[in-house]
């Protein structure tokens, strides 16, 4: 994954919009009383906070140094280490629990990240993941759109998670890597934002979708953010459907 250029921006905006998930993200660990929690892809510590909050031993885990050094600045109490899925540097059978809070989605290689994270998690313990589909990501559907309308040439990276983002598909490889007694669970929300600073911190934060907009030059920066303006209107007042 490319590395994001700003967490602070990273922290306004996406680290907002992914907050919704974390109850439901941690309710796993809080049923097993979970001591030692594997926070994989931390990002800016959102998952994190929550977890310190319910009195877990936490580690949290991302592949960008910008986003550990944040998290590690607001959390001391947390072991932060850098490490790329998917690789990890523990131990079999480290931790009780492991939550990613759409990271899975970002993986090179779904079904091997899985099963390293099962090798990482003692036998009883649990793991949960969220991702999105990306054909019902409006937030970042209407950038991605307003770049197309705007007529400038856009190559996203591939999503090798597209081949397992229905829940029957996710199931099957979840028990290939070796898990049991898997659910999956449809979370919907609207995400209520301010449309200017929406894109400001999207497009600052940068990452392997957007980086490539602060290239270009000022007037077709211009161009794009108008029509993501248009097209993001309708969202002004109910916020975007996630």
């Amino acid at each position: 994954m490319a590395a994001v250029t700003n967490a602070e921006a990273y922290d306004r905006g996406f680290a907002c919009l992914t907050s919704h998930t974390v109850g439901p993200l941690l309710a796993p660990a809080r049923a097993i009383r979970a001591g030692r929690l594997l926070d994989v892809g931390c990002g800016t510590g959102v998952v994190t906070a929550a977890a310190l909050a319910l009195g877990a031993e936490v580690t949290a885990v991302d592949a960008d140094p910008a986003m550990l050094a944040l998290t590690a600045r607001r959390h001391p109490y947390a072991t932060v280490r850098r490490a790329t899925l998917p690789e990890l540097p523990f131990a079999d059978e480290r931790f009780d629990a492991a939550a990613g809070n759409f990271v899975i989605n970002h993986v090179p290689d779904p079904a091997r990240t899985l099963q390293e994270l099962r090798r990482v998690l003692r036998p009883g313990g649990s793991l949960a993941l969220t991702w999105w589909k990306a054909d019902e990501m409006t937030a970042t559907g209407v950038i991605a759109d307003a770049v197309a309308a705007a007529g400038i040439p856009y190559d996203p990276p591939p999503r090798p998670f597209s081949a397992y983002d229905t829940p029957s598909r996710f199931t099957t490889l979840l028990e290939e890597a070796g898990f049991s007694d898997t659910t999956v669970e449809t979370i919907r929300w609207r995400h209520h934002v301010d449309l200017g600073s929406w894109w400001t911190d999207v497009i600052e934060a940068g990452g392997p979708r957007f980086a490539f907009i602060t290239a270009e030059p000022p007037e077709t920066i211009a161009h794009i953010k108008a029509h993501y303006l248009r097209l993001s209107a309708p969202y002004a007042q109910d916020g975007f459907p996630v």
